[in-house]
């Protein structure tokens, strides 16, 4: 067995080292055939599988249609980190006082070669070692200098190497180009065209600088940076981090500021602050690493649209060809809306670009023009409603069943509020089967239920004959009645108005509308003034509010819902974020506690938050990072509970 074991991990090795040779080749010449996630997932595999493969120490090679130059200053590849725990497992062998991160550019290195101020030539990154002289194309390009010039535009005399990432921002993307999959496959098929046509929309950003005569104009890698920019090149930020956890905060920022850059990174380098020239001339540098962001973005094709019914709301799910998403074998994702869709331009047969930003809930970002040949067919709209017949109404932002008494509508509400109120022993079969019965068809007739009533649905006429009595329809009772008095956010909440979580609720009663005829009265240009909320949102929620009006007014004026009044709590005015485990309660425990002390709770960390509960305080996680930049107290389990007056 041992046997067979090593014959096929030896048939793979040498499959993924063909595959790896051939994906590069095509990277480098600019027809690069799959994503950077699919090219990183076969890397990391024949590293874990052989290490010492010579494929991980080659770069790709360049076409034959340019003559061939030897670099000044070597091109190998970067160490990756693909998270967290990979980055500080190398800081911990690489502890430098202070560590320098620039932004990884996603675009085709070059290298610039000046003999005397004067540029000589511009070379490819070829195999790391020789490249293509693609010197007319470069001096088209914005941000390549033909002569180096000090600020009294003396001409320095600097001989050695520049080296830099062309790249191909968004906005020439969009306008000129939007027929590449991406930036970088675009930039890199302009730059070695033989016309040099296009050139000139691409721009080259620096990084690195080496002089081969003479004595160095900088010292270390900061005044290098200072230097490229004082001769008139385009360079990215660069932050000084003064320890490994700095570095993973500063790329949390990164990673969200990068949806603003008009060029494409993706990840950041890291390096000390001394120019270590012997370590630089390796194949594979051992003392600076790229520390990637998550592999999000990747391309398919659509092959269907679902619909998913919740409630009233018809939702589009896309299904598409499997891709790969942070790690994660990812086939479906939301189209949101029929506005969303229209703006898309999507049809079955559509190439589309699949996101999973924040590593949480997968989307649809744009399409791909059509190609010649290429075989799509327009979305079906559902027209009609699957349980109770009534047509649909498409307002763009939502398609929905308008009928307020659709059998579907009616259950989904009873589920919310069951859910929402936390009647605990109130399971859905049964509430399936009172609703089945036309026994429930109303929140208010869930508070008419006797114990009496709910024997028939735990035992059967035996042995009702024989015990009448059921401590399955008691605990239901008794749960229910002990669920007559809540918040106003989780009464409004539990109505089931789409997009009216208790959050969003809570947000409303902290603007001033803290009573139910104050919100019932407000009108949607009040509701759509509060922050977080739009005219679509409020929208919905005046109309929500219209719909359940008399039922609302109805529980509460004859007794059979207690609101609890506002304010006056030791949290009052406080809000609270929980993340991770807690040790001594669920998180719904914990929540609980503090809405009964007069706070609030959210699920993320906004400016206005009040403190973030986690027993991790000095992990490096979003919440973290975003808690600290915002100045919010970040305080563990025994801190909290102190505060709720529990210890």
């Amino acid at each position: 067995m041992a046997d067979l074991f090593d014959i096929d991990e030896s048939a793979r090795i040498s499959e993924l080292a063909t595959l790896i040779k051939k994906y590069q080749d095509s990277y480098y010449n600019g027809e690069g055939e799959i994503s950077d996630a699919e090219f990183d997932r076969l890397w990391d595999e024949l590293k874990s599988l052989d290490p010492n493969n010579p494929v991980l120490q080659r770069v790709g090679a360049d076409s034959g249609n340019f003559a061939k130059i030897r670099h000044i200053m070597p091109m190998g590849s970067q160490e990756k980190a693909a998270n967290p725990e990979q980055f500080l497992a190398w800081a911990k062998n690489h502890a430098y006082d202070e560590y320098l991160v620039e932004y990884k550019l996603d675009g085709a290195s070059l290298e610039l070669q000046y003999v005397h101020g004067e540029l000589m030539r511009a070379v490819t990154r070829g195999d790391g070692t020789i490249g293509d002289d693609i010197t007319a194309n470069a001096k088209k390009m914005q941000g390549v200098q033909a002569a180096l010039f000090d600020c009294e535009h003396k001409k320095i005399d600097f001989t050695g190497g520049i080296r830099g990432e062309v790249i191909m921002s968004h906005t020439v993307h969009e306008k000129f180009y939007s027929d590449k999959a991406n930036c970088r496959n675009a930039a890199n098929g302009l730059m070695k065209r033989k016309d040099g046509s296009g050139s000139e929309n691409l721009l080259l950003m620096t990084y690195d600088a080496l002089a081969t005569e003479g004595e160095s104009p900088f010292s270390d890698e900061e005044e290098k940076i200072s230097w490229l920019k004082s001769m008139g090149f385009k360079t990215s930020p660069l932050k000084i981090c003064k320890s490994a956890e700095d570095v993973i905060s500063y790329r949390a920022e990164v990673m969200e500021e990068r949806k603003s850059l008009d060029y494409d990174i993706d990840g950041l380098v890291i390096k000390e602050r001394r120019i270590d020239l012997a370590d630089a001339s390796r194949a594979r540098p051992d003392r600076q690493i790229a520390f990637k962001f998550s592999l999000e973005e990747a391309v398919s094709v659509l092959r269907e649209v679902e619909w998913s019914e919740s409630g009233a709301t018809y939702t589009p799910v896309a299904i598409f060809d499997e891709v790969q998403l942070n790690g994660t074998t990812v086939q479906r994702a939301s189209l949101a809306n029929p506005d969303t869709m229209r703006s898309l331009g999507v049809k079955i047969g559509s190439k589309v670009v699949v996101v999973k930003r924040g590593e949480i809930i997968p989307k649809i970002e744009s399409v791909l023009p059509e190609e010649e040949g290429q075989k799509t067919s327009a979305i079906i709209f559902p027209s009609t409603c699957a349980v109770c017949g009534t047509a649909l109404r498409d307002e763009g932002s939502r398609l929905f069943c308008p009928n307020k008494n659709c059998e579907k509508r009616v259950l989904h509400q009873l589920q919310k509020w069951v859910g929402v109120v936390d009647i605990r022993d109130f399971g859905d079969t049964l509430l399936r089967s009172l609703f089945k019965n036309k026994e429930v068809t109303s929140i208010s007739d869930i508070y008419s239920l006797t114990t009496e009533s709910l024997v028939p649905y735990f035992l059967n006429e035996e042995s009702i004959e024989s015990q009448k009595d059921s401590l399955g329809a008691k605990k239901v009772y008794e749960s229910i009645q002990n669920h007559r008095r809540m918040s106003l956010a989780i009464f409004i909440a539990g109505f089931d108005i789409e997009g009216m979580g208790e959050t969003m609720v809570q947000k409303l009663i902290d603007a001033g509308f803290n009573s139910l005829e104050k919100l019932l009265s407000a009108s949607e240009e009040e509701i759509a003034a509060v922050y977080g909320f739009a005219e679509i949102t409020a929208k919905i929620f005046v109309e929500g509010l219209a719909e359940n009006a008399e039922e609302m007014r109805s529980l509460v004026a004859n007794g059979i819902i207690q609101i609890e009044e506002i304010g006056g709590g030791a949290l009052s005015g406080k809000s609270f974020c929980f993340t991770g485990e807690l040790r001594t309660m669920k998180r719904a425990d914990a929540e609980a506690m503090v809405k009964k002390a007069g706070g609030s709770c959210k699920s993320s960390v906004t400016k206005d938050l009040s403190y973030l509960v986690t027993n991790d305080t000095e992990s490096g996680s979003s919440k973290n990072v975003k808690a600290a930049k915002f100045g919010i107290p970040i305080i563990n389990e025994e801190e909290f509970l102190r505060l709720v007056g529990e210890n």
